[in-house]
């Protein structure tokens, strides 16, 4: 654990500021994701505007977009520099909080990627099921696509 919080501490400290969306919890994930993919040389258009105080538990929320981003930023490391790309868009729109994650991906997937299916042993490989319970805790949705040369996240869920 003690290692864990280093290596966090270590990562909070390369962190640069490109998203102010009015939530501190989802500014500090986003800012941390951003930072790796312009380190990955992935480019990003984010556009995140959220009020100060939502009522998703801030664990929860961190471990979704957590996991989003983390496949997302796999995903573009997988294809040429010049095909990469991330589109974020987080907004609460008539009391649901709309989370969108385009990444660029494969233009041909294997079975386990087109189904959703992870390869990843151990600790890896679990994290859209860990978002999908967190999207039926909340009573949401999560909505996965996969398009040759992009991959599709959105969640809603109702405030």
């Amino acid at each position: 654990m003690k290692g864990y919080l280093d290596e966090l501490e270590q990562n909070l400290e390369d962190v640069d500021t490109y998203v102010k969306s009015g939530n501190l919890m989802t500014d500090a994930i986003l800012n941390s994701k951003l930072s790796l993919a312009e380190k990955r040389d992935i480019p990003v258009n984010c556009r995140a505007i959220l009020p100060q105080e939502l009522s998703i538990e801030d664990v929860d929320l961190c471990v979704m977009l957590g996991n989003l981003l983390d496949n997302a930023l796999e995903a573009c490391e997988k294809i040429p520099r010049e095909q990469r790309f991330l589109r974020i868009y987080m907004v609460v729109n008539k009391a649901q909080l709309y989370i969108s994650i385009q990444n660029s991906a494969k233009e041909e997937l294997d079975f386990n990627e087109r189904n959703y299916i992870s390869t990843k042993r151990g600790n890896h490989g679990l994290g859209m099921k860990r978002v999908k319970a967190l999207a039926d805790k909340y009573e949401g949705y999560l909505t996965l696509a996969n398009e040759p040369g992009i991959f599709a996240a959105e969640v809603t869920l109702p405030l």
